[in-house]
């Protein structure tokens, strides 16, 4: 079982990305995007379970969109209004559990990693 992740790259502050995580299967019940800066812990930035269910960190909402494409196995983070304080690698993680809410934002709840992709917000 594998996770792709792509679409990272260097913006401007106020600009915008795309990210996309590829599964080798569709078994997930919860895919979700980590991210982690130089320094600092792996950190929740969002959640979709069982492809309706969403959660966002709160230093996201109304920036991020998370979606879920079920027939291509891909979860997408759209981000938007990018800020400095949103550079780092991205990490999608997924689960075949169904976690509960509170456990949406735990690096342990999921089993499944992708590598990572880079994301710089630079002027």
């Amino acid at each position: 079982v594998q996770l792709q992740a792509s679409g990272g790259g260097e913006v401007q502050p106020g600009g915008s990305l795309r990210l996309s995580c590829v599964a080798s299967e569709r078994t997930f019940n919860a895919m979700v995007w980590f991210r982690q800066a130089p320094g600092k812990e792996r950190e929740f930035v969002a959640a979709v379970r069982n492809g309706r269910d969403i959660t966002y960190a709160d230093s996201v909402k109304g920036r991020f969109t998370v979606s879920r494409d079920n027939p291509k196995n891909t979860v997408y983070l759209q981000m938007n209004s990018l800020k400095p304080e949103d550079t780092a690698v991205y990490y999608c993680a997924a689960t075949r559990g169904n976690p509960i809410t509170s456990s949406l934002r735990r690096v342990a709840t999921y089993d499944t990693w992708g590598q990572g992709t880079q994301v710089t917000v630079s002027s």
